[in-house]
């Protein structure tokens, strides 16, 4: 008896591996190495830009008070905590927000389609995108007050931003896009369960909408995990920071 090849573990972050699962797709091993591939990404400007603050030596400002690492650590959460309760509170994951409180003809509320779930991630991946960028610009600043090393790392930094940060944004747009053939998935195959059970008892209406909540549930997940990936260059910033406390 032949056996169905089994798909290679996929490895990375959270957001990688759920992303992998919910879309099932066969994501392949990279066949160049890391900086192979950002030499790709990185252009000429950039690469100039990339040289001049790794050979500079930026002077930092004497009369300066920059902030204590427990300060920016609390910025930090902050951030952290306002996208995750932005995350949980938005209308996609709120039962009752259906095409804007729409209702069949029976009265029962309509289920919405999956543009507006692809319209509300896109909207919480523009909120990520701002504030995380404003808390990434914030701890450099900090970072630029400290001491010769961490101003370069800061400039670095910016020098980076610039230059992957279109192709990041690109990059992580597509992840609604995946989500909807996931979406169609399960409203097919609860669909399909619902006509192999001709006589649904009364909890019937509610088991309906567990295929909703489920996808609710994996695109939260799927939000919360790109989060993490999005902090991960102001937490490293944030770390740096840590190694030159104040006194």
């Amino acid at each position: 008896m032949l056996e169905a090849p089994q798909r290679a573990a996929v490895r990375g972050p959270t957001f990688i591996r759920l992303l992998a699962r919910l879309t099932d797709a066969d994501v392949p091993s990279p066949r160049q190495s890391l900086s192979d591939r950002l030499s790709q990404w990185i252009d000429w400007n950039h690469a100039v830009a990339l040289s001049t603050a790794l050979d500079s030596r930026p002077e930092t400002d004497p009369f300066a008070e920059p902030a204590p690492a427990t300060a920016m650590e609390e910025d930090c959460a902050r951030v952290r905590a306002a996208l995750t309760r932005a995350i949980a509170e938005d209308p996609a994951f709120d039962p009752d927000a259906r095409r804007g409180g729409a209702r069949t003809p029976d009265g029962a509320a309509e289920t919405p389609d999956y543009p507006f779930f692809r319209q509300r991630y896109l909207a919480l991946q523009q909120s990520m995108d701002t504030a995380i960028g404003l808390l990434r610009g914030r701890v450099r600043d900090q970072l630029a007050d400290r001491s010769t090393g961490l101003a370069r790392l800061a400039a670095v930094d910016a020098v980076m931003e610039r230059a992957l940060g279109r192709r990041e944004r690109r990059l992580l747009a597509a992840a609604p896009t995946l989500l909807g053939p996931h979406f169609e998935r399960l409203r097919l195959a609860a669909q399909a369960n619902s006509t192999d059970t001709p006589e649904p008892d009364e909890a019937a209406p509610h088991a309906s909408d567990a295929w909703l909540e489920a996808f609710r549930r994996d695109m939260r997940n799927l939000l919360l995990a790109e989060l993490d990936v999005r902090l991960q260059p102001a937490e490293g910033l944030l770390a740096a920071l840590r190694t030159h406390p104040l006194g």
